[in-house]
């Protein structure tokens, strides 16, 4: 039963699709995610006859700093750990099934950027501790993609100056993944002209720097790069999908994955397109864990599920790989 609704998940196409999908994921978890269930039951509500995405109950983000968000009867291959500040709580993530975690990552990335590249990552915050997903997931494209020239760059930004070089020259498809604060310090110190290279940015300042916006960050990396190819990745510990922005101002999940923009201060009510709110996201990859988040993100829902991320709510802790504020 489990592994067909997992293979559905994957194959959805139409929006009916995913409709009944993710009213049947969130049958299962409200009767056997144990947190999720007492959450269900303080609201004192019947959410038994669901029939509409926004009558289902989203689970507050910060349940997994306080709880072990999993399924009954399941048990945990690994936990991500969110990377947080001095002094904050960090969130932890439950994986029962790193494949599913693979086959989400994996299916999305193919999709956009195809498996014919060197892969360049730039994440030393991530690299210097334990159990990232962000990490876990761009290891695992390298291994995929099996180029010998792909790669992980702590602060040795000399080398991989000389790396984009080389494979500038040799006209291969390259993606430089970066934390935010890394690229910007690797941009100022080697300003180059990248032609075949494109930039995926994943947020986070971590205290490094000033706060700016994404379009002040993206026409740095414009200029200091001298190309047009500046994308950013939207994922968090807390979910096992990743939403790609390319040459554009908006978000896009895949098939999978979709937000519901909330009123900020009614929880239960929806905006309507194109105004800003609370972000609920629902990752129906998250089958074992909770596949409904409230995050702390603010933003706006475009047409075809296209999104917008505008920072974080004003009593919201900030997120060390989450976006600028």
């Amino acid at each position: 039963m489990q592994k067909q609704l997992i293979d559905n998940i994957f194959s959805i196409k139409t929006e009916a699709e995913f409709k009944d999908l993710a009213l049947e994921v969130f049958h299962y978890q409200s009767n056997n995610v144990e947190v999720y269930k007492k959450y269900i039951e303080s609201l004192h509500k019947d959410f038994s006859k669901i029939t509409e995405l926004e009558e289902i109950p989203f689970l507050p983000i910060e349940f997994f700093k306080s709880h072990k968000v999993l399924a009954k009867n399941k048990t945990h291959e690994t936990i991500f750990e969110s990377s947080g500040t001095t002094g904050q709580n960090t969130s932890k993530h439950y994986v029962h099934d790193l494949e599913i975690y693979k086959k989400s990552f994996l299916k999305a990335f193919e999709q956009i950027y195809g498996n014919d590249f060197v892969l360049l990552a730039l994440l030393p915050s991530y690299l210097e501790r334990e159990n990232s997903s962000l990490v876990f997931m761009v290891n695992e494209l390298i291994n995929r993609n099996a180029n010998p020239e792909s790669g992980f760059y702590l602060k040795n930004y000399e080398e991989l100056h000389g790396k984009l070089i080389q494979l500038e020259k040799s006209n291969k498809k390259v993606i430089l993944i970066g934390v935010t604060f890394a690229l910007l310090d690797f941009v100022e110190k080697f300003p180059m002209k990248l032609r075949n290279t494109t930039i995926i940015e994943t947020g986070g300042m971590k205290g490094r720097r000033k706060e700016i916006t994404r379009s002040e960050l993206h026409e740095i990396l414009k200029q200091g790069f001298q190309t047009e190819n500046i994308h950013s990745e939207y994922g968090m510990t807390e979910l096992l999908s990743q939403a790609y922005l390319i040459n554009s101002n908006l978000f896009t999940f895949p098939n999978w994955a979709q937000i519901l923009v909330r009123d900020l201060y009614d929880p239960f009510s929806y905006v309507a397109e194109n105004q800003s709110g609370g972000i609920n996201i629902i990752d129906l990859a998250n089958i074992y864990s909770c596949s409904f988040i409230e995050t702390k993100d603010i933003g706006k829902l475009h047409a075809n599920n296209q999104f917008e991320v505008l920072g974080r709510s004003d009593n919201s802790e900030i997120r060390g790989c989450n976006l600028m504020i």
